[in-house]
């Protein structure tokens, strides 16, 4: 297990400035140390699909998915999780990349199993010169349709950023570069801390997954542009994991951190809610980067699913 501090983040309303400068503050941060990483890519990951499609740099520290018209290809931790810290760099596929999906992403399973949790980041490909969508999706229990789509504030094709996971019992958070793009909360009046609740992941130990894959009958543009093979291979490039988290041992029961003990800072107070500067920056990526929300689509949920009401009277009381 790779093992780090809490996340660093802008400061207070960085994402209030004009862009440039917000980027920078971003990039530079200012309050809290940062999770980082050591080992090489090999000690913590394994390839699930064609190995050929991997290429590893020189030092171990950087791996390169390929997608072609033959395949795709990715990877998983040898180690399970139930809760904590978990950030990587990419870098995504640039130029035109309609119809392929990068995903980086935590699971319960090493299949689609029918009963599985999930917590999803979802790169979906563009045409030349359109942005990047960013797409989160939250399962329990087998149970998705937790969509969110956001633009980002930068191009994630020039350069390494850091996407990152916070989970623990009161809330999962979906980070990039620091920014908090979204919160899902969980009911902690609910017995056992919202375990009964239906809609959060909260007792299943997930591996942390990446993958290149063709998606062009639905991810860009809802299917209409499809994959240009002639520019392939498409390549995502990954660095710098960390893990700063509760480690599930490969036989017996579960580990005495899984018990929210709040030993670890990611499950004391400080981690259980925003702060002041983080919700004043997700506030602002709500209101100018967000496409689709799932709690806003009344054709899909005519009466919102119980995690909105939650976010919703969170968001109120925090302001």
């Amino acid at each position: 297990m790779m093992t780090g501090g809490p996340p660093r983040r802008p400061c207070a309303g960085a994402l209030l400035l004009p862009l440039a400068a917000a980027v920078a503050v971003v990039l530079s941060s200012c309050c809290c140390h940062g999770a980082s990483a050591a080992a090489s890519f090999g000690d913590n990951f394994e390839i699930t699909g064609a190995e050929d499609h991997v290429k590893t740099s020189a030092d171990g520290q950087t791996w390169y998915l390929y997608l072609d018209n033959k395949t795709g290809v990715g990877f998983q931790t040898k180690q399970r999780y139930l809760f904590g810290w978990f950030s990587m760099k990419l870098k995504l596929v640039g130029n035109d990349s309609a119809g392929v999906v990068t995903a980086y992403y935590m699971c319960s399973d090493v299949d689609a199993a029918p009963l599985r949790d999930e917590l999803d980041f979802e790169f979906l490909g563009n045409r030349s010169g359109e942005p990047y969508i960013i797409q989160t999706n939250v399962y329990h229990n087998g149970v998705g349709g937790r969509e969110m789509r956001h633009s980002l504030w930068f191009d994630p094709t020039a350069d390494f950023h850091t996407y990152a996971i916070l989970w623990n019992p009161k809330h999962i958070v979906f980070f990039v570069d620091k920014v908090a793009i979204r919160v899902y909360p969980n009911d902690a009046s609910k017995p056992g801390g919202g375990g009964g609740s239906g809609f959060f992941p909260i007792s299943k130990p997930m591996y942390i997954f990446s993958s290149i894959w063709n998606a062009d009958d639905w991810a860009t543009r809802g299917g209409l542009e499809k994959t240009d093979w002639s520019r392939a291979p498409f390549v995502s490039s990954y660095r710098d994991f960390a893990a700063d988290a509760c480690a599930w041992p490969a036989a017996g029961g579960p580990p005495a951190c899984a018990a929210a003990t709040g030993d670890s800072w990611w499950d004391q107070p400080p981690a259980w809610a925003l702060d002041a500067g983080q919700r004043l920056d997700n506030a602002w990526v709500a209101r100018n980067l967000l496409i689709y929300d799932y709690c806003d689509d009344r054709k899909r949920f005519p009466t919102p699913p119980e995690e909105c009401a939650l976010r919703d009277a969170a968001a109120t009381t925090a302001s």
